[in-house]
């Protein structure tokens, strides 16, 4: 397969990009991505002189450049995970999610309809969406792939818009697409304007850790390299037209959360003093902040054998491992945050 992959230098994307490299079914890994403030090309130092490996710096909102990438390459697989993706930036500044999420996804589709020009064999689309699309869940129940779509920010709206546009185009055009709509990941290589790394660096550097509301907002948390699995699984053996929910079956307030990664920290670098916890500091909830999210990876598990290899305690042991050893990495990129 000649593989495009959008959003590559990002976090979910190069983690992916190194999971699947190597793979024999593989003869050519393409990676879109226009760099923006979270794409690192740092992330792909290990495979940027790889043979199977090309770089294309095109923004997928550049509708010529996107199909002549797609035309050039002969890409015969997609898996798309290029989007702005930060709820917080969406609130502030939802045009950029509009035009990333949404015209991108329709100028890439748009592309490999029409250089397949009906010739689906062998072909694939993958389409990376969020469990965000859902909505906000109560104090029980699990979001399934037959969950009306509820979107609560631009983000998630943005997102859901172009899961829509996905499904269209196969039911329209025949294109040959599934789509995985996937719980919060964590994991190496995440920008630091997430949760799990903001509270990571706020107590490397001893400063207040920010909890938003009373910090019982729910999140399922999948590790960024099981994602990589499960994506990879889907692209291989998923049924054209199938959504498949993607979750780590680890379901954690976010206060719980901040609790664990101080008490870790603190076992990990007792040089800093311990007691972590001090630094907690509850913070004004944001806009349509969405109480729990939880996913049914059932179908997933049942039709293509994915499960989640980590238990988030030990996933976040060795994210926490990784980011106190990449902390040049963090400094790099912490000087691209536009806010």
């Amino acid at each position: 397969m000649n593989l495009l992959i959008t959003g590559g230098a990002g976090f979910i994307g190069s983690n992916l990009i190194q999971h699947v490299i190597d793979d024999v079914r593989v003869t050519k890994l393409v990676n879109l991505d226009c760099l923006t403030y979270a794409g690192r090309l740092e992330n792909l130092e290990q495979v940027s002189k790889h043979p199977k490996y090309f770089f294309e710096k095109v923004d997928l909102r550049d509708k010529a450049a996107t199909l002549r990438v797609v035309e050039q390459h002969a890409i015969t697989h997609v898996m798309h995970l290029a989007a702005e993706s930060h709820v917080d930036r969406s609130i502030t500044g939802p045009g950029d999610f509009i035009q990333t999420n949404i015209v991108g996804t329709f100028n890439l589709l748009e592309a490999c309809r029409g250089f397949w020009n009906g010739n689906f064999d062998g072909k694939k689309f993958h389409h990376v969406s969020t469990d965000e699309v859902y909505g906000s869940l109560g104090a029980t129940g699990l979001f399934t792939e037959t969950t009306p779509y509820a979107p609560n920010s631009p983000y998630s709206s943005s997102k859901a818009s172009s899961d829509f546009l996905v499904r269209a185009y196969h039911h329209t055009y025949g294109l040959p697409t599934v789509i995985t709509n996937c719980s919060n990941n964590y994991g190496p290589f995440q920008f630091p304007e997430k949760l799990i790394p903001v509270v990571i660096q706020s107590i490397l550097a001893r400063k207040n850790v920010p909890v938003y509301g009373d910090g019982m907002n729910v999140r399922d948390w999948l590790y960024v390299r099981d994602h990589a699995e499960a994506l990879w699984t889907v692209l291989q053996n998923g049924k054209l037209g199938e959504t498949y929910n993607v979750g780590g079956h680890n379901e954690w307030a976010n206060i719980h959360i901040v609790q664990l990664i101080c008490d870790t920290i603190d076992e990990f670098a007792p040089q800093l003093g311990g007691d972590s916890r001090k630094l907690i500091s509850f913070v004004k909830d944001r806009p349509g902040h969405d109480r729990r999210y939880a996913i049914d990876a059932t179908k997933i598990q049942k039709e293509l054998g994915w499960t989640p290899a980590h238990k988030f305690e030990d996933g976040i042991r060795e994210t926490i491992r990784w980011y106190l050893a990449n902390q040049d990495w963090v400094k790099s990129v912490l000087k691209k945050i536009i806010i």
